[in-house]
């Protein structure tokens, strides 16, 4: 497929120039052996990063683009709790302002970690287009730039150093399998992998209950799910309603395939990457894990032919959800 809408994708040196600017505040992260050894299945683990989530990169690469003066006035941005870190963090170490969106029904570590980083929160509804709305409103009236969570070439470019590390980690890589929700992290990888590594198979990952991104590539146009259909999924990192326009021209252009895992899947998913790899993983961290795990002929990596590394987003979870995630069965 060929991109549809946008002009020219990311490419490999807006990557590595963004690999540059992260250079001291985006952890290289490692990639950590998942299950028998012999099946060369490893994680990426995201999660370890500074704010526990892979947004970091993309946050920082975008605010660190600011003109000193739009800094000065400040930055805001909308989301569910990742991008919010993320954005709070890139604003404290870059000296700027910054106000964050939130559903009211963020994941309350979240929320606190916002708030740790001295960014202004303000609380909406849980509709993803609730929350872009208020901010476009209030960056209006403020004079506020906006970062937007996934759908801008800088996020792309920032989030495909992860793809960026893999390729150059991992030399004879067969597929990567990656979480999608708005599409950034997976638009980034994949530019970065198909560049680097181009018979390499790239797989995005949706929860079934949130599937938007599947039905867009299959009907060649951006489909859109209801907030209350989104909302039901325990990967709230993946609550996103649709894709952006430069998401979906990437992922149209560069994802081989992409796979839905149900919610038990998901919560599994969370408890073998503790029993397995030893990483705490949030829901929408462990979406390319699940696909692992349990769809990986639907995945088309039943004989992969060399290493399969999944991207694990984030790790950011509540420990009361946590440790009932550790006692989730295990689907046969």
């Amino acid at each position: 497929m060929t991109a549809l809408t946008g002009g020219p994708l990311v490419g490999l040196a807006e990557i590595r120039a963004a690999a540059r600017v992260l250079a001291d505040i985006a952890l290289r992260t490692p990639l950590v052996m998942f299950g028998d050894p012999d099946r060369r299945q490893l994680l990426k683990a995201e999660s370890l990063q500074p704010i526990g989530a892979f947004k970091i990169r993309g946050a920082y690469v975008a605010v660190a683009a600011l003109a000193p003066a739009e800094r000065a006035r400040g930055v805001i941005t909308y989301s569910s709790g990742n991008h919010a870190q993320g954005v709070a963090r890139a604003a404290r170490l870059l000296g700027c302002p910054a106000v964050i969106v939130m559903p009211r029904d963020a994941p309350s570590i979240k929320v606190r970690r916002v708030a740790a980083d001295g960014a202004e929160i303000v609380f909406v509804g849980p509709a993803s287009e609730e929350r872009r709305a208020a901010a476009e409103r209030l960056a209006a009236e403020r004079g506020l730039a906006i970062i937007p969570p996934y759908d801008d070439d800088r996020i792309i470019a920032g989030q495909g150093t992860v793809g960026l590390e893999i390729a150059e980690d991992v030399p004879d890589l067969a597929a990567v399998l990656v979480p999608v929700g708005g599409g950034g992290l997976a638009s980034g990888v994949a530019a970065a992998i198909r560049a680097l590594r181009p018979g390499t198979r790239i797989v995005g990952v949706e929860p079934e209950l949130a599937a938007d991104a599947r039905d867009s590539l299959a009907q060649g146009r951006i489909v859109s799910w209801p907030a209350e259909l989104v909302g039901r999924t325990i990967a709230d990192g993946t609550r996103t309603q649709a894709l952006g326009q430069r998401t979906f021209a990437h992922l149209a252009a560069l994802l081989d395939d992409i796979v839905t895992v149900s919610e038990d899947e998901i919560a599994a998913a969370v408890r073998l990457a503790a029993e397995e790899s030893r990483l705490v993983v949030e829901p929408s961290g462990a979406l390319s894990i699940a696909a692992l795990r349990y769809r990986a002929a639907e995945a088309g990596l039943s004989n992969p032919g060399g290493p399969v590394v999944a991207v694990v987003s984030g790790g950011n979870v509540d420990p009361e959800r946590y440790l009932g995630y550790l006692s989730a069965p295990l689907p046969a």
